[in-house]
């Protein structure tokens, strides 16, 4: 099972890595769109010094090498190497054999931005990363409460700068989308669409809106404990997850018992167990 687990991951990690190297090669080096990181960087100096993109990838990476190696030991090392040599060796040979789809910066910006992250999100859901800001972003969110795609906006930032000053303001501004885009799609595929919602509720009929909720939905509840701080009274906070479809029969159920009940919702992210989904079923 773990080498299954092991094969699966750097499966993945490919498939990731030859996604970003066909945004670089469709999108983004041929419009001049350095949309931040290493890949950025290599776009500048392929322009202005027709730097094989690839080789300038792999070369600018090995300093993040060595420090993934000390701040995340040896694995994520070892995948990090594997994710940079398999996107540098996917720009050079998929180069000459991919078209340019469109010559619209606007429209490179945007389908570069999305191709990008969604390659990144699948390179590092698998536990790996192509070196560059991902791994960055990566130790940003490991000791700081920032998500990947805020650590990659953050660690970009310079670089689209470059850009702006080495191509012109209107490519940098074309850049940033880019790069925003794909923080966002990182988090999309890391976090998954919100399938599900959570509910909390406050009232003095817990018992019997747990009662509706289970006969009705055929959703279990949970009973946190809580205190109000202005009444000093001691009352269970029920917490309920529903998928989207229910949540206005959840709604209605609670409110034709208490309709002064206290409720508030909110977007669950990759709900795992019973009445949702098992773990191994997310795993890649």
């Amino acid at each position: 099972m773990r080498l299954r687990k092991l094969i699966r991951s750097y499966l993945w990690i490919t498939v990731g890595s030859v996604v970003i190297a066909l945004a670089l090669d469709i999108f983004l080096v041929p419009n001049k769109i350095a949309a931040g990181g290493v890949s950025g960087l290599a776009t500048i100096f392929f322009h202005l010094f027709r730097l094989p993109v690839g080789w300038v990838l792999l070369a600018l990476n090995i300093p993040l090498f060595l420090l993934s190696f000390r701040e995340l030991g040896g694995r994520v090392f070892i995948r990090s190497v594997y994710g940079a040599l398999v996107t540098s060796v996917s720009v050079e040979l998929l180069a000459n054999h991919v078209p340019v789809m469109t010559h619209d910066v606007l429209l490179s910006a945007i389908y570069g931005g999305i191709i990008t992250g969604l390659g990144m999100g699948i390179v590092l859901k698998a536990g790996g990363t192509t070196g560059g800001t991902d791994l960055v972003a990566r130790l940003l969110h490991k000791y700081f409460p920032v998500t990947v795609g805020q650590g990659l906006l953050g660690a970009d930032f310079v670089v689209i700068s470059l850009a702006g000053i080495f191509f012109n303001v209107e490519l940098a501004l074309y850049a940033l989308l880019s790069l925003l885009i794909t923080s966002k799609m990182i988090d999309l595929v890391q976090e998954g669409i919100s399938f599900a919602k959570a509910a909390y509720i406050i009232s003095e009929h817990s018992e019997e809106i747990f009662q509706a909720v289970f006969k009705e939905l055929g959703r279990g509840v949970t009973a946190l404990q809580g205190k109000g701080m202005f009444t000093g009274e001691d009352r269970p906070v029920l917490l309920c997850v529903v998928g989207k479809t229910e949540e206005s029969r959840l709604k209605e159920l609670i409110y034709d018992i208490d309709h002064k009940a206290f409720v508030f919702i909110t977007d669950a992210h990759e709900v795992l167990g019973e009445g949702f989904k098992d773990f191994r079923e997310k795993e890649y």
